[in-house]
């Protein structure tokens, strides 16, 4: 997209790439020489992504770019990656704080959006509400009966919360309305949590042994991967749920599928996946106590808009020579303005 006549020429180039809503595009034209890959549903190849970074000053990506050291090797000028999200595993924040390239993100902005998603997913699954609606569409509903699909009880139960960050604390402050018993496992106690919603600081694997239902809401690092693997689920209870909302690597699938089939756990709710995205086929789907979703936690219409304007904000910040306000790597605004300290 080329630039009004009264602009000047030497606005900052950057890259989109994908379709973002109207209001965050016009706020990044207005300050910037913008070019874009136009598809909504379509990830951008990486050859052309590598090609347009050549070029480009800043870019703003999504989830679905993998912004790794061959990437930014084949991008010299590049000086910031806006991510539109809060998680940032798709990049390697390392590579980019060595070459003194920014890297933002859009934190608090989904919280409560994904807090409610994740009680979406805890609701349905235990009271069976995907595949009742199933039961419906394949005509097999013929009568009421007392024990016809029956499910858990979420009134009074024992909620268990791994990874109590903004949203972790979103998911409690709603329990509190369903008088439930609240547990939580972080790297560090929240006392202001505790607080608030009564929420008491558990050990890992008492968690994972008291709790009715356990959502997971850490974010994906070495540390997180596979955090819930085939030892984790054999701790769980026999009526327990497990609900994903936070990066699918954080659950290993096949021990996941060993223990819905052979039931360690009673269902699953999953709105992540290891590899994304996944078809029809997917093994997990094929069960009937697994209710899962395409990625879709922060997905309301008011939270993408806001989320895709505050990436534009940061992106116009870094590549106006200001310090973006959702810096992930603060060390590579020090060693850009040389200000970096001997250790």
């Amino acid at each position: 997209m080329s630039p009004p006549a009264t602009q000047p020429a030497t606005r900052p180039r950057v890259y989109i790439t994908r379709r973002i809503p109207g209001e965050a595009l016009q706020l990044l034209e207005t300050h910037c020489d913008c070019r874009i890959f136009d598809h909504e549903d379509t990830p951008v190849p990486r050859d052309v992504l590598q090609r347009e970074l050549a070029e480009a000053e800043g870019a703003l990506v999504l989830i679905t770019e993998r912004v790794d050291e061959e990437l930014l090797a084949s991008a010299p000028r590049l000086r910031v990656v806006a991510n539109l999200a809060v998680g940032y595993d798709n990049i390697d924040v390392a590579a980019c704080t060595r070459r003194g390239v920014l890297v933002t993100n859009t934190p608090g902005v989904l919280t409560e959006t994904t807090a409610d998603l994740a009680w979406a997913l805890l609701m349905a699954t235990a009271r069976r509400v995907v595949e009742a609606q199933k039961v419906i569409e394949r005509g097999q509903w013929r009568t009421w009966s007392p024990m016809f699909l029956t499910g858990q009880d979420v009134y009074g139960r024992t909620l268990g919360i791994i990874g109590a960050g903004r949203i972790g604390g979103a998911v409690a402050r709603r329990a509190r309305g369903f008088d439930m018993t609240i547990l939580y496992h972080n790297r560090r106690r929240r006392p202001e949590l505790e607080a608030d919603t009564g929420a008491r600081y558990a050990g890992f694997h008492e968690l994972l042994e008291r709790s009715d239902f356990v959502v997971v809401l850490v974010p994906l690092t070495p540390e997180t991967r596979h955090l819930i693997n085939e030892d984790a689920l054999r701790r769980m209870k026999p009526s327990a749920i497990l609900i994903n909302v936070s990066r699918g690597p954080v659950v290993d699938e096949k021990a996941l599928y060993k223990a819905l089939t052979e039931g360690w756990i009673w269902a699953a709710g999953l709105d992540v996946w290891e590899q994304e995205p996944i078809g029809p086929d997917h093994p997990l789907l094929a069960l009937p106590n697994v209710v899962g979703l395409p990625h879709i936690g922060s997905a309301s219409i008011a939270t993408r808009t806001r989320m895709a304007v505050v990436a534009a904000e940061n992106l116009i910040a870094g590549v106006t020579g200001r310090r973006p306000p959702n810096l992930v790597n603060p060390e590579a605004w020090e060693r850009r303005e040389g200000r970096a300290t001997n250790g």
